[in-house]
C-alpha cells in the first residue's frame, strides 16, 4: 500500500539535508557547485564519488566519514538523486494547489468564497482573524478603506491581517469536530445551492478530521528543495550551461525570501514589505504551478518554464513518459519482409541484428565452449565475426523465443512470441498469416523485436504468447489467422470446378487420378470420380466418390474428421472433407472447427499446409487481369440515356411548378440511385464467373462490387463535404475514363477519405485510453462469488433487423439456475454448472427457449476484480476463463481496436419535406456518447411516471400538453413537447413508466432514472453492438459488460440508516451492499444500537458515471493521476490521506512491481526451492512444461540475467553498459 498526505513543516525539515541559502548553483570558474546553493555538495552530498569538495578525503575507504574542512560526507554521488534541502520562508506562504484549484479546499475549510481568498492571500484585502471586543466578525473581509477606519475607530482591540499569515492563523485555530458536528446541525435544515455547498465543505472538513492532516499544512513555511540530480545543469559545446526550468524558478523563490528577510531585518515600511511577500507567494506559485494564476513566468524566447506540476502533467510528464512508458534494452527494430516459407510460429531475425540481441548469451557460450579464456577476448570474437561465433549464436537461439511488436498495439494481438531463424540481409521476415494480427503489410512498415531475458519470461512467451497459440481473436473467439489475399485465391481456384479435359472420367484410386492429371489427361477442375475402399464398423466398403483434381489436392492436406461429412453413415464415410469451392469465409469456418476439434498445435500445421497450397496455385492459375477483363455492360447506355430523359421530365415538371426545388433534387437523385443499381446488376450478369477479376471477388481475396462498379459500371451519386448528395452523377466509369467535370467533382471524396481517417485513428486512440483506464483493474480474482443473481438474455433487435442473435448471446456463459426441460418434467436441459456451448445453445433454442437468466459481470459480486463463474469462457481458447486474467483490459482492447473502422460521418436523412432534418448519430462518435453518458443530442421523452395519457392543445400552435394522470398513485405530470418531436402516444394509452412519449434517441442517465439499472445497461449493450454491427464489426457482450460494470460501480448514499456515510456522497455498490448484509443481520437477531434504537439500512439511488469520471473516482490515486487531471487527483488525494491498496495494474506498473494479473498473481507464485520450471497461465491450470524444455546452462544463464546483466559473469574485466535501445 501506498499512502499520499500533507507535509507539515516539520516533516519537510526532517526530509531535508540541510537549508538552501544561496540562489547561486555552481562557481563558473571552477565548475564545482556553490556552498549553500542550489547544488551544495554540503547539503546534497558530493558530485564525484568517494569524494569531499576540498579534495581531503578522496577514497572509498573514508566512506560516512564527514570532512572537517569542508563538512561534506564521503560517499556515493548517487545520494545526490535522493537527498532534498529546504528553504526556510521569511513569511508563510498559501499552496497554490488548495487556494487556487476547484473547489477551492482553504476556501471550504473556512467558508470563505475564492475570489475573497485570493484577494487576502495576494495582498489586496484585511481579514479579520481576532474581533475581541469589537463588533467586528472573525473572518471579515476589510477593504484598505475599512481597515484604517476601524483602526481610528477601535484601536488595538481586533487583529486583522493579509496574505497567506492571516490565513494560516485562522487554519490552525479550527477545531475539526466542533466545525464537522455544526455543519452536519446546519445539514438538517437546508435546501437547494446551499446545502450542497454544506455537503461539500463537510466532506473536506471529515477528510482532514479522519486523515491526521491538519487544515494549516495548506499554508507553507519551509519549501522543499527537490534532489539536484533531478534538475540538472549540463554544460553544452560552446562552453555555455543548459539548466532545468525548475533551478530558475527555485533562484527566484531563494532571492525573494532573502531580500523579504532583509527588509524585515531592517524594519522597512510596511508596503515595500507588503509588496515583496507578494512576490514571494507569486514565485511560490510559479515553483509549484506556474501559469496557473495569471501569466505564466517565462524564460529566455518567451518560453514558459516548466514548473513541478508540469513534471507531472500530461503526455511527457513524469507519470505518463517515464513511469507507464519505459525503455528497454535487449530490443531492436527493423523494417518487414514477407517470409512465406516460414513456419506460423518462425519469424527471421537478421544475423547482425540476432549477434547484438543476444550477445551476453553468446559469449557465455564460447566461454562454456573453451573457444575463449576471457570475456574481453570473447568481446573480440563477437567483434571480429568469427565463423565460431554464429555457431554459438545458432545454438544459443534454439528454443528461445523472441517478442515482435508492431506499433500501434491496439489489441494483445500486437505482440507475439516467435522462434527465431536466422536471415541474411537486415530486414525482418514476418509470417504472411499473423499481418491481420499485426495489421502490418509489407510496404514499409517496421516491428519492433525484445528479447525475454529469465526463464520465466521465456516459458511465458512460449506457452502464452506464441502466435501459433493465438489463433482467435479475443473480442469475438473467431480465428485471426485466417487465409487471405492469394492464399485465399489459390484455394478458390483449386476447388472449383470446371468442364476441362477428362470431365467424368473414373479412376481406380487418387494415385491414377494424380498420374493422369501429371500426364494431361485431366483438367485440375474437371469433375471426375475416383474408386476409394474403407472399413465402417468391422464391414469393407467400395464406392466412387465424386471430386477434381483440385479437391483431391487440397483435401490432402485438411485433416479428413471435421465434420462437414457424416463418417458414420456408409453411403457418405468415404467422400472428401471438402466438397465446395472455398473462398474466405469457407476457410475461416475450416479453420475454426480444426481449432475445436483439434486444438491450436494441429490447427497451426493446417494454416501451413493451407498457406502453401494458395501460394503455389494462385501462381499456378496466373489468375491476374487485365483492362480487357474489365467489360462494360452493353446495356449500360441505354439505361443512362432513359434516366436522362426522365430527369428532364422532372426539371420540365418543376419549371412549371408543379414541385419545389427540394423535391426536384430529391427525385432526379433517386433515379440516378436506381439507374446505378440496375447498371450494376447488368454488369454482374455480364461477368463469366471464371473471370479473374470476378475469382477474385467471389472468393473473398480482394475488392468488392462497389469497386467493380466504378471500374466497370458507373460511379453514380456522390456526396459533397457536408455529407449532402450533389445532383449531378459521374455516369462514367474508370475504364471508359472520366470527363474534367467529373474527376473534378470525385477528387473531394479522396480528400474527404484521408482527412476522415486522420481524425478516426486519433479519436478512436482516446477512447481506447479512456476505456482501458476505466477497467485495468478488472482482473479474475477468484473462481465463483457465489451470487444467485445475473442478467435475462434475449436476441437483440430492432424493428429492421437482428443485431445479435440469441444463440451468439448464450455460448460461453454459466446459467444461474439449473435450466428444466419444458417438455419433460424434471429432466435438467443445461446444468447450472456447465459451460454453455454451441451444442448447449441449440438444445435451448430448438425447446423454443427465448430468454434465459444466465450468470454476468455486471452482477458479479467479487470484492476487487470478477470471478470466474460470472464471466464464463475465455474467448481466445473457448476454454473457461483462468485466474489472474486481465478481463478489463481485453474488454478494453476488443471495444477500442475495432474504432477506427468505425465511420466518423453524422448521417443526414433527408425527411419528408417540411419536417426537421434528422440527425442520427453513428459510428465512432455514437459509441463514446454512449460510455461517456452523454445527453445525445435529440433525446426522446420518457414518462416518469405510469397511467393514462391525455394530448392537449396549448396557446402555441407548435406545442402540445402531453398529461399522464397515475390514478392509484393520485399523480399527474405535464410534458410540454413541439408537434415536431414526434408524439408516439395517443389520447386515451394507459402506458408504464418509462415508456418513450417522443420520437428521438434515448438519453442512458433517463432510461436509468425511469426503467432501472437492469434497463440500462441492456440499452447500452444493445445500442454500442448496433453501431459496430453496422461496420460488420463482431464484438462479445462480455466486454461491454465489462466497461458497464466499471460505469455503474457507484451508488449514492440517500439515507445513512445506522452507519457514518455522508448523505449524498458516492460510494462503491459492494461495499454497501456487504454494510447492508451485516446490518440486515443485527436486525435479524433483533439487536438495538448504542443509543437503543433499531438498527436502520442505507438506502441508496445507482449511479452512472461517464468512463472518464468513472476513471478518476478509482480507489487508486496513482492510476487516477496518471490518466487526467493530475493536480486535481493529487490534491484530493493529499487531503483525503488516501492509501493506495495498489490493486490495479497501472499502480503497480509505476511503482515498478509485478503486476496482479497473470502469472504475477500471488496465487501463481511458486516456491523458490521447488526445481519446477515456472507455472504459466493457461485456462487457469498451471502449466508443467516439458522437463528438458530449459537446457541446463540457458537455465544459468537465466538465474545469472536475474541479478544484472553486468554481473552476469565474474571475471574482473568485464565492464558492459547496458545500451538503452532507443533513447
Amino acid at each position: 500500500m501506498i499512502k499520499i498526505g500533507l507535509a507539515s513543516p516539520d516533516m519537510i525539515r526532517k526530509w531535508s539535508y540541510g537549508e538552501v541559502k544561496k540562489p547561486e548553483t555552481i562557481n563558473y570558474r571552477t565548475l564545482k557547485p556553490e556552498r549553500d546553493g542550489l547544488y551544495c555538495e554540503r547539503i546534497f552530498g558530493p558530485s564525484k564519488d568517494w569524494e569531499c569538495h576540498c579534495g581531503r578525503y578522496k577514497k572509498i575507504r573514508y566512506k560516512g566519514k564527514i570532512c572537517e574542512r569542508c563538512g561534506v560526507e564521503v560517499t556515493s554521488k548517487k545520494v545526490r538523486r535522493e537527498r532534498m534541502g529546504h528553504i526556510e520562508l521569511a513569511s508563510p506562504v498559501a499552496h497554490i494547489w488548495y487556494s487556487r484549484g476547484f473547489p477551492c479546499r482553504i476556501g471550504l475549510v473556512l467558508d470563505i468564497s475564492p475570489r475573497v481568498l485570493e484577494k487576502v492571500i495576494y495582498f489586496a484585502n484585511y481579514i479579520v482573524t481576532d474581533p475581541g471586543d469589537t463588533p467586528l466578525m472573525e473572518k471579515q473581509i476589510l477593504t484598505e478603506k475599512d481597515y484604517r477606519e476601524f483602526r481610528e475607530k477601535y484601536e488595538d482591540d481586533f487583529q486583522a491581517e493579509m496574505g497567506a499569515e492571516a490565513i494560516r492563523k485562522l487554519l490552525a485555530k479550527i477545531d475539526l469536530e466542533e466545525l464537522a458536528a455544526s455543519i452536519k446541525n446546519d445539514l438538517a435544515e437546508a435546501q437547494g445551492q446551499k446545502k450542497l455547498r454544506l455537503i461539500k465543505r463537510l466532506e473536506s472538513v471529515e477528510a482532514f478530521r479522519t486523515s491526521g492532516n491538519r487544515p494549516e499544512w495548506m499554508v507553507l513555511e519551509t519549501v522543499p528543495v527537490i534532489p539536484p540530480e533531478l534538475r540538472p545543469m549540463v554544460q553544452l559545446d560552446g562552453g555555455r550551461f543548459a539548466t532545468s526550468d525548475l533551478n530558475d524558478l527555485y533562484r527566484r523563490v531563494i532571492n525573494r525570501n532573502n531580500r523579504l528577510r532583509r527588509l524585515l531585518e531592517l524594519g522597512a515600511p510596511d508596503i515595500i514589505v507588503r509588496n515583496e511577500k507578494r512576490m514571494l507567494q507569486e514565485a511560490v506559485d510559479a515553483l509549484f504551478d506556474n501559469g496557473r494564476r495569471g501569466r505564466p513566468v517565462t524564460g529566455p524566447n518567451n518560453r514558459s518554464l516548466k514548473s513541478l506540476s508540469d513534471m507531472l502533467k500530461g503526455k511527457q510528464g513524469r507519470f505518463r513518459q517515464n513511469l507507464l512508458g519505459k525503455r528497454v534494452d535487449y530490443s531492436g527494430r527493423s523494417v518487414i519482409v514477407v517470409g512465406p516459407e516460414l513456419k506460423i510460429y518462425q519469424c527471421g531475425l537478421p544475423k547482425e541484428m540476432a549477434l547484438e540481441l543476444f550477445k551476453p548469451f553468446v559469449i557465455k557460450k564460447l566461454g562454456a565452449d573453451g573457444l575463449t579464456n576471457n570475456i574481453k577476448s570473447a568481446k573480440k570474437m563477437v567483434e571480429r565475426g568469427r565463423t565460431e561465433v554464429y555457431d554459438a549464436l545458432e545454438e544459443v537461439i534454439k528454443e528461445h523465443p523472441v517478442m515482435l511488436n508492431r506499433a500501434p498495439t491496439l489489441h494483445r494481438l500486437g505482440i507475439q512470441a516467435f522462434e527465431p531463424v536466422l536471415v541474411e540481409g537486415r530486414a525482418l521476415k514476418l509470417h504472411p498469416l499473423v499481418c491481420t494480427a499485426f495489421n502490418a503489410d509489407f510496404d514499409g512498415d517496421q516491428m519492433a523485436v525484445h528479447v525475454p531475458l529469465s526463464a520465466e519470461a521465456q516459458a511465458e512467451a512460449r506457452f502464452l504468447m506464441l502466435s501459433a497459440n493465438n489463433l482467435l481473436k479475443p473480442s469475438d473467439g473467431r480465428p485471426v489467422a485466417v487465409p487471405s489475399q492469394d492464399m485465399v485465391l489459390g484455394s478458390y481456384y483449386l476447388t472449383i470446378t470446371r468442364d476441362e479435359e477428362g470431365t467424368g472420367k473414373i479412376f481406380g484410386s487418387f494415385d491414377e487420378a494424380v498420374l493422369a492429371y501429371d500426364n494431361g489427361i485431366i483438367g485440375i477442375h474437371s469433375p471426375i470420380k475416383v474408386r476409394r475402399t474403407g472399413e465402417l464398423n468391422g464391414v469393407t466398403y467400395t464406392r466412387l466418390v465424386d471430386c477434381t483434381m483440385g479437391r483431391i489436392i487440397f483435401n490432402e492436406k485438411i485433416p479428413q474428421d471435421l465434420g462437414y461429412v457424416d463418417r458414420t453413415n456408409p453411403e457418405t464415410f468415404l467422400d472428401l472433407e471438402i466438397t465446395f469451392a472455398c473462398d474466405k469465409g469457407k476457410l475461416g469456418k475450416i479453420i475454426g472447427k480444426c481449432i475445436s476439434t483439434f486444438g491450436f498445435a494441429r490447427t497451426a500445421e493446417v494454416l501451413d499446409n493451407i498457406k502453401a497450397l494458395g501460394f503455389k496455385y494462385s501462381t499456378k492459375g496466373a489468375l491476374t487481369f487485365s483492362v480487357s477483363d474489365i467489360v462494360v455492360p452493353e446495356r449500360k447506355k441505354e439505361l443512362v440515356e432513359t434516366t436522362e430523359k426522365k430527369v428532364i421530365n422532372i426539371e420540365n415538371k418543376y419549371k412549371r411548378g408543379f414541385i419545389t426545388a427540394d423535391e426536384r433534387k430529391r427525385l432526379s437523385i433517386i433515379e440516378w440511385e436506381k439507374t446505378t443499381e440496375a447498371v450494376t446488376s447488368a454488369l454482374r450478369e455480364g461477368f463469366d464467373k471464371y473471370n479473374p477479376i470476378v475469382m477474385m471477388l467471389d472468393s473473398g481475396a480482394r475488392g468488392s462490387m462497389n469497386q467493380m462498379r466504378q471500374l466497370a459500371g458507373m460511379r453514380g451519386n456522390i456526396a459533397n463535404t457536408a455529407g449532402q448528395t450533389i445532383e449531378i452523377p459521374i455516369k462514367s466509369n474508370y475504364r471508359e475514363g472520366l470527363s474534367v467535370l467529373e474527376y473534378f467533382i470525385s477528387s473531394r471524396g479522396a480528400r474527404k477519405g484521408l482527412a476522415d481517417t486522420a481524425l478516426r485513428t486519433a479519436d478512436s486512440g482516446y477512447l481506447t485510453r479512456r476505456l482501458v483506464d476505466v477497467s485495468q483493474s478488472v482482473i479474475v480474482r477468484e473462481d465463483d462469488c457465489g451470487c444467485h443473481s445475473g442478467i435475462t438474455v434475449t436476441e437483440i433487435a430492432d424493428a429492421r433487423s437482428v443485431i445479435e442473435p440469441f444463440k451468439n448471446r448464450l455460448i460461453g456463459r454459466y446459467l444461474v439456475d439449473d435450466l428444466m426441460d419444458p417438455e419433460n418434467e424434471g429432466v435438467v436441459l443445461v446444468s447450472k454448472d456447465k459451460l454453455m456451448d454451441s451444442d448447449d445453445a441449440d438444445r435451448i433454442i430448438a425447446k423454443g427457449i427465448t430468454s434465459v437468466k444466465t450468470r454476468s459481470i455486471l452482477t458479479c459480486r467479487s470484492e476487487v476484480g470478477v470471478c470466474a463463474k460470472c464471466y464464463g469462457a475465455n474467448l481466445a481458447t473457448g476454454d473457461p476463463i483462468g485466474m489472474g486474467e486481465a478481463v478489463g483490459i481485453i474488454a478494453a482492447q476488443s471495444i477500442g481496436e475495432p474504432g477506427t473502422q468505425l465511420t466518423m460521418r453524422t448521417f443526414h436523412t433527408g425527411g419528408i419535406a417540411g419536417s426537421d432534418v434528422q440527425d442520427i448519430t453513428q459510428g465512432l462518435p455514437r459509441v463514446e456518447e454512449l460510455f461517456e453518458a452523454r445527453k445525445p443530442k435529440r433525446t426522446a421523452v420518457l414518462a416518469e411516471i405510469g397511467g393514462t395519457v391525455q394530448v392537449k392543445e396549448t396557446k402555441k400552435p407548435t406545442l402540445r400538453d402531453i398529461i399522464i394522470t397515475d390514478a392509484e398513485g393520485g399523480e399527474t405530470r405535464v410534458y410540454q413537447v413541439p408537434l415536431s418531436a414526434g408524439i408516439k402516444v395517443k389520447e386515451g394509452d394507459v402506458i408504464e413508466k418509462g415508456r418513450e412519449l417522443t420520437e428521438g434517441v434515448l438519453a442512458p442517465q433517463d432510461v436509468l432514472r425511469t426503467r432501472g439499472p437492469e434497463a440500462v445497461q441492456n440499452y447500452i449493450i444493445q445500442e454500442v453492438q448496433r453501431a459496430y454491427s453496422q461496420q460488420g464489426v463482431d464484438i462479445n457482450d462480455k466486454h461491454i459488460e465489462v466497461i458497464i460494470r466499471q460505469m455503474m460501480r457507484k451508488v449514492r448514499v440517500e439515507n445513512n440508516g445506522s452507519t457514518e456515510l455522508l448523505i449524498g456522497s458516492s460510494v462503491d455498490k459492494n461495499e454497501i451492499l456487504t454494510i447492508n448484509e451485516g446490518l440486515q443481520a443485527k436486525i435479524d437477531a433483533g439487536e438495538k444500537d448504542e443509543n437503543g434504537n433499531d438498527y436502520a439500512l442505507v438506502e441508496y439511488s445507482p449511479i452512472l458515471l461517464g468512463i472518464t469520471k468513472a476513471s478518476l473516482a478509482t480507489e487508486s490515486f496513482l492510476s487516477a493521476a496518471s490518466f487526467q487531471e493530475t493536480t486535481r487527483v493529487l490534491t484530493e488525494a493529499a487531503i483525503h490521506g488516501k492509501i493506495d491498496p495498489l490493486t490495479g495494474l497501472k499502480e503497480n506498473v509505476i511503482i515498478g512491481k509485478l503486476i496482479p494479473a497473470g502469472s504475477g498473481l500471488a496465487c501463481y507464485a511458486h516456491e523458490e526451492e521447488e526445481e519446477t520450471a515456472p507455472a504459466s497461465v493457461e485456462g487457469g491450470e498451471e502449466v508443467e512444461s516439458d522437463d528438458n524444455f530449459f537446457e541446463s546452462d540457458e537455465e544459468v544463464i537465466a538465474e545469472a540475467l536475474e541479478e544484472t546483466t553486468e554481473s552476469l559473469f565474474d571475471d574482473d574485466d568485464f565492464d558492459v553498459q547496458s545500451d538503452e535501445s532507443e533513447e
